[in-house]
């Protein structure tokens, strides 16, 4: 994971609801939290939302979460809810999209 740019550390989980599949969301998010330098795995869930598992410093991760509220040019982002993961989540320092097995 990147230096700590803004404080704290902290991990979320945010499951995204709306258009978010088959628009390239999960490569988006992927990319976002690449540029700023967060942890984590993003995946689609069966029931149409998205499931983001992120880790990274406050400030970056409040950039990513408004990223993950616009979404990629063809996503329409309806709700994101959100919930804590424990902090000493460790995705290794790497972002990566997960399929389905």
């Amino acid at each position: 994971m990147a230096e700590a740019r803004g404080g704290e550390e902290m991990a979320r989980l945010y499951l995204v609801s709306g258009h978010v599949q088959g628009v390239g969301y999960r490569y988006f998010a992927m990319r976002t939290a690449q540029r700023l330098g967060i942890g984590g795995t993003v995946k689609n869930l069966r029931d149409g939302r998205v499931e983001v598992a992120a880790a990274g410093d406050a400030e970056s991760m409040a950039a990513f979460r408004a990223e993950l509220e616009r979404g990629p040019q063809g996503a329409q982002v309806t709700q994101i809810a959100e919930g804590a993961l424990p902090v000493d989540h460790d995705f290794g320092g790497e972002f990566t999209v997960e399929y389905e097995r």
